[in-house]
């Protein structure tokens, strides 16, 4: 009897449900631990590409009698650097706050930016405020009792008197303090704040034509509308200074009435300016209105490409 050759049996293994089910757990696993190492890898380059954190130091500038106080940040090797003067507004509830903003906060908002684009940064805190809370009344302080004891039109007689002498002597002080740091370029000097700030800006670039440019935020645009003896003020500071101007509000600003009438000023004149109105930030006026702390992105590459062309 002859046996009939077939074809040889194969060798296979059946898969099961279970097998198929750990196959997908396996499958799934190995997703989540590659997602988890890309976000991880991530992370890691972007703290590395961080710049480190910049420590402001405290410094006194003489005004007057008065030993106000400031942070004074610098790039860290060379120089002499160009600079920038930053001026605080009026205040808020108390002399601790700018805004809604605990001030010295406020200032480490901005120092390191401009750390970052190569220029030394003085944020001055004058007399009554800040960390100068010491070297007398607080502005608001002042303005709250004029206002109780004589009226309206009282404080404001007194805020434009403080605008124009006591404040004003203290950013000239700062000012010159910049000047005398040896690792700041003196001709290099600009001048930059922030509605009250802003608009002792304008005046001191009025009085030192050493200036070399100012930036504006916000300046006056709580004021501008009811107060025609501050109008002509700096509208005339506007014509007699040689620095070149950056006038800058969001839209949702108080008003945006000050840049605009400015900058017709200048253009009237032939004076060099930029006028920036930005579209609104959050919801109210006042987020508007403190913007240059709250979204440094939407107005650094403006402010600093002015800076560059008129300061370096």
């Amino acid at each position: 009897m002859q046996l009939q050759k077939g074809p040889s049996p194969s060798l296979s293994w059946a898969r099961s449900p279970a097998d198929s089910l750990s196959d997908c757990r396996l499958r799934a696993s190995l997703v989540k631990l590659t997602t988890f190492l890309l976000v991880a890898l991530t992370q890691i380059a972007a703290a590395v590409h961080q710049p480190t954190a910049i420590a402001p130091e405290i410094v006194v500038v003489p005004s007057g009698a008065l030993p106000l106080k400031a942070l004074l940040w610098l790039p860290e090797n060379g120089g002499p650097f160009p600079a920038v003067l930053f001026n605080h507004g009026s205040g808020s509830s108390d002399a601790m706050h700018t805004g809604p903003f605990v001030i010295t906060e406020a200032a480490e908002r901005l120092g390191p930016i401009f750390v970052k684009h190569g220029y030394a940064f003085l944020y001055l805190f004058r007399r009554g405020q800040g960390l100068s809370a010491d070297q007398g009344d607080f502005m608001q302080k002042l303005l709250q009792r004029e206002k109780m004891a004589n009226g309206e039109e009282a404080r404001k007689s007194l805020q434009l008197r403080l605008l124009t002498t006591d404040h004003l002597d203290d950013v000239i002080a700062g000012l010159s303090f910049l000047t005398k740091l040896p690792r700041v370029d003196a001709n290099r000097i600009a001048i930059a704040g922030h509605s009250f700030g802003g608009q002792l800006s304008l005046l001191a670039a009025e009085r030192d034509n050493s200036v070399r440019a100012a930036v504006t935020f916000g300046a006056a645009a709580g004021s501008w509308e009811d107060w025609p003896e501050l109008r002509e003020r700096l509208l005339s500071a506007v014509c007699k200074t040689s620095a070149p101007l950056m006038l800058i509000h969001a839209s949702n600003d108080y008003s945006t009435a000050p840049g605009n009438a400015m900058a017709a000023e200048c253009k009237r004149i032939g004076k060099p300016q930029v006028l920036k109105i930005y579209p609104a930030i959050g919801k109210t006026s006042e987020e508007g209105h403190n913007f240059v702390y709250s979204a440094v992105d939407r107005w650094e590459t403006d402010v600093f490409k002015f800076l560059d062309a008129n300061v370096r």
